[in-house]
């Protein structure tokens, strides 16, 4: 379960927990009257429908490329915290050796020979000694990882393409309209809902969530909100267009305010494609992904009252942007001149606005580039060249209260 500054959310996938491995469903049955006629007796009326919609045409494009991955891992002769949580705490160890620890989804993007590609969540895959690929035909295949990036929750799987005839395609999510229709397919709960398709709007873009990962980072994911229904086991499924177009990897939802206080619907949300399609290359050819890093935790200039914003001497046209709080020597930012207080408002021709904005901004980047960089000290703007010569696995362990790219 992963934590935001001000929201809690649950990941879908693996670390929701809740896809009911080895558990029950209680379904209620509604009975009501039959209809007779004057005889008493049953009249049944058959009539067949044809139906084709755009919604229906779009699931159908996709449907057959959606798949369930299942997470195999070793026996344990204790249950972990999760198997307390979820009442599992007297079988786990049954669970674990007959059936898969815990299930998600998954996207087959590519097929290249006797070889095709599938896209999912990190945290669908964690901790797994083994893979499994249900198809939407029924059939079962052994998956092994290409490779995975826990800052972004990605991972790239890979299987015999034997079974594979659909591939999915990635649309351009910079284009996404609000309100545009969205359809997210995947199998909540587990492969017994495999191909479940939900429908809902674009609620928004550019949504900023933010948790933990499983390596203790504080990651910022610029997301696409839907109100599709989105639930434990969607993790690493397709959140398509009315094309039948990918437009993000469902990656997770929001179910309580951060005391409990109030429970949310409708609240999913998606890494989007353009997002995807970036780091799966790189896992494709690398299996991780190398980061550049500035060396600097900062804080969103939003989240300023005015009486520290007078402090900043800022102009009154600077109305977002990112305060850097620590500079780490040794590092581009140092190197480039960057210190506490300053509010940086551009990455090249990038405005920044937020921690988000400066990531995704960055990350387009790779090591040894140069990039430039504005920013405003006491008042004046400046503008700085940053030699990109050091990685994130260079960064000091970052903080819990502000983020360190």
């Amino acid at each position: 379960m992963a934590k935001g500054e001000l929201t809690k959310f649950i990941l879908t996938g693996v670390v929701g927990g809740a896809v009911a491995l080895g558990g029950s469903m209680i379904y209620q049955q509604t009975q009501g009257n039959p209809i007779t006629n004057s005889t008493n007796t049953a009249h049944v009326q058959t009539v067949k429908t044809s139906v084709s919609t755009s919604t229906t045409q779009a699931v159908k494009k996709v449907s057959n490329a959606v798949v369930s991955v299942l997470n195999y891992q070793q026996s344990s002769n204790s249950g972990d915290i999760y198997d307390s949580i979820f009442g599992n705490s007297n079988n786990s160890q049954s669970q674990a050796s007959s059936g898969p620890a815990s299930e998600g989804s998954g996207v087959i993007y590519k097929k290249d020979g006797n070889t095709a590609y599938i896209v999912t969540n990190n945290h669908v895959i964690e901790g797994n000694t083994s893979l499994e690929v249900l198809m939407a035909g029924g059939q079962r295949v052994k998956a092994t990882v290409v490779g995975a990036d826990s800052y972004t929750d990605l991972a790239v799987l890979k299987i015999d393409a034997k079974y594979v005839k659909t591939v999915a395609t990635f649309a351009d999510s910079s284009k996404l309209t609000i309100g545009e229709p969205t359809i997210a397919v995947g199998s909540p709960l587990g492969s017994q809902f495999a191909n479940t398709a939900t429908e809902g709007i674009v609620s928004a873009i550019n949504r900023q969530v933010s948790m933990t990962n499983s390596e203790n980072q504080n990651v910022n994911i610029n997301a696409i909100q839907t109100d599709a229904s989105i639930n434990p086991g969607n993790s690493g499924g397709a959140l398509i267009n009315i094309e039948g177009q990918v437009i993000g990897i469902t990656q997770s939802k929001l179910t309580t305010t951060e005391d409990g206080s109030t429970t949310v619907e409708g609240m999913g949300f998606a890494i989007p494609s353009n997002d995807v399609v970036n780091i799966i290359a790189k896992l494709e050819k690398d299996g991780k992904v190398i980061r550049p890093a500035l060396g600097i935790t900062m804080y969103d200039l939003a989240n300023f009252n005015t009486d520290d914003l007078a402090k900043l001497k800022l102009p009154e046209s600077v109305t977002g942007g990112v305060v850097v709080n620590s500079v780490q020597s040794g590092m581009p930012a140092a190197e480039g001149g960057l210190k506490q207080g300053d509010v940086i408002t551009k990455i090249g021709d990038t405005t920044i606005t937020s921690s988000t904005d400066l990531q995704s901004a960055l990350y387009k980047y790779s090591v040894g580039d140069t990039l430039s960089i504005t920013y405003y000290r006491d008042g004046k703007a400046h503008t700085a060249s940053l030699k990109l010569n050091k990685s994130s696995s260079d960064l000091k362990n970052p903080t819990k209260s502000s983020s360190n790219p």
